[in-house]
């Protein structure tokens, strides 16, 4: 896993975690269908936990502080935050870190 490629999975699950709250939800609420919460929610939340596990295990080899790691986490469960992240480490660790 790079940075890079974490930076990928941030954008993903940010857009995941959007089109479930701005057009799955909306579309079950209305009455039209409840499929767009099925399978938005599995997919946000397998995206969810392979953020969430690939931050923790990058924590060390980027560099970051607990506290930076603290903020990274939290930015995924804050609507667009996956952008704030990706935005974040696009100025701040190099993009071929490399994590066995």
């Amino acid at each position: 896993m790079t940075l890079r490629n974490f930076r990928y999975l941030a954008v993903a699950e940010a857009i995941s975690f959007l089109v479930l709250l701005a057009v799955a939800m909306p579309l079950k609420y209305a009455g039209v269908t409840e499929w767009g919460v099925h399978i938005m929610g599995g997919v946000h939340g397998l995206l969810f936990i392979a953020y969430l596990a690939f931050a923790i295990s990058l924590m060390k080899p980027a560099g970051w502080t607990y506290l930076q790691t603290f903020w990274i986490l939290v930015a995924s469960m804050v609507p667009f935050g996956g952008f704030v992240v990706d935005w974040w480490l696009a100025r701040n660790s190099p993009d071929d870190l490399v994590v066995q």
